[in-house]
Order: structure tokens, then sequence, then C-alpha cells
């Protein structure tokens, strides 16, 4: 299994209890982002991409010129969290901000707070399934200066000791122990101005679609692979996978 990093502590959190209950069950996990994963299918080296976006329409062709028959699973929900600095004053921002942040038009953190600093963009490679969902949803093309981080748990490392920081990650991401969050705050987000703030980590929110940056989780398995790895997937579906879903921060498809 490859793929996306938004998915990957949840894949391995999934397979380790798979395998207790399965002994002859194994399986190797890595991230390095959806467009990996989705890469390492059409190569043959993968029997499970684990991506945070649909498939692109020249994925699609290239798939149908291999003759690679494909199966989709969406597994799971999950929103994308912006965080900041906990020194930051800032609690909650609205799209038409957060676009302004990320595209570099607020290069100072006084164009939305009290606070005097240069913002500091923390995002993913363009490979990142994230990376390409914020992007759209935000209708930008990133600023020249944000830096290009390898995954979520660098992001969020990153906002820890950058006061001027702001970054995106997925919600699976942040603890539900807040104790284990120090140094990083989650933005409430504000669809429009008239709109309410709503969190990403707010399960009721989410299962009300009402925040603006919730997405589902897709897996991508070749027809060739789907009887070796149907039990997992039933099991992440229809089974105790579900329990574990909500436990690790991410949210059921119903």
């Amino acid at each position: 299994m490859k793929g996306s990093d938004t998915e990957v502590n949840l894949a391995v959190n999934l397979s380790e209890q798979f395998a207790e209950e399965n002994p002859d069950f194994s399986i190797a996990i890595s991230g390095g982002g959806s467009g990996l994963g989705i890469i390492s299918l059409l190569n043959g080296q993968a029997d499970i991409a684990n991506s945070s976006r649909p498939l692109s329409e020249d994925e699609k062709r290239l798939f149908q010129q291999k003759s690679i028959q494909l199966k989709t699973v969406v597994f799971a929900e999950d929103a994308t969290a912006f965080v900041v600095n906990t020194n930051n004053p800032l609690n909650e921002v609205s799209i038409q901000q957060l676009a302004s942040l990320l595209n570099g038009k607020y290069s100072n953190w006084t164009a939305v707070s009290a606070e005097n600093l240069p913002v500091s963009i923390y995002g993913r490679q363009s490979s990142s399934g994230t990376y390409s969902f914020v992007k759209k949803k935000l209708h930008i093309d990133y600023s020249p200066s944000a830096k290009e981080m390898t995954g979520n748990a660098q992001i969020l490392e990153a906002i820890k000791v950058d006061k001027s920081g702001i970054g995106y990650v997925g919600a699976g991401y942040i603890s539900k122990n807040a104790s284990k969050n120090h140094g990083i705050k989650v933005l409430k987000v504000k669809a429009n101005d008239s709109s309410e703030s709503v969190s990403p980590l707010d399960s009721k929110a989410i299962q009300q679609r009402r925040y603006f940056f919730q997405r589902p989780l897709y897996q991508f398995i070749p027809t060739s692979s789907w009887e070796k790895v149907k039990p997992f997937i039933q099991y992440e579906t229809k089974g105790k996978g579900r329990i574990i879903i909500e436990n690790s921060g991410y949210y059921l498809i119903n």
C-alpha cells in the first residue's frame, strides 16, 4: 500500500489491528503523497493506492492505455485543518483570508490580526493530494515562498517553533488529547461573511457537511489484486476497522 500521507497513519493502525486477527496477513505501507501511490499502481509496484483526491483525467487515460482496471473504495472522510502557532492571536479565518495568506497577497499577519510578523507558509509537495485539494478549493496558486514539507507531521513540527507560521494538515493528525497539541492552534473556518466559524475537529459539523474543507478518502485497487486485498477492505468498510477510523480522528462514510 502506497500513497497519501494523510492516510498513512490510519492505514498502519488498521493493518496492525487486522493482522492481530489474521496472523497470515502481511502488508508494507508507505506514504509520499497520493500521486506517488497512483504512479505505483501504474508501475505494478503496489496493490492499493491511498489517495486523498480522485483520479485526474490524465491518470484515467494512463490506466486505460495500460489496460489496468481499477476498483475504487471510499473508506473514510477527512477534514483539512489549518494550523498556526499557539502564540498567534488569530482563532478563526475566512476563505478569502486563507486564500490571501496562502497565495502571498497577505505577506504580514497584520492583514488579519494584531500580530506584526511576516507570514511563513508550510505546505506540501505538488504530488500531495492535500496540496491539490486546498489549491482547488481556494482557487489559488501558492506563494512561491511557501515551504514544501514532506508530510503532515513535518508541517506540525515546523508550526510549533515558528510563531509566524501557517500550514494545512489532515485533521486525523491533530490529537484528540489536547495536551499533545502543545504549540499548535487549529483555526476555525468561515465559508463566507454570513456563515458560522466551523472547526475541522467538530464531528457533528462534519456529519452535517458544514465544514468547507472536508473530503472523501480513496483507495484504488487493480482488479488483479482485488481478491488478495478484499478481506482487509471489508474490515475497513464493514468490520471493526470502522471503530479504528473514528478513534484515529477521521470520519465514517455512511
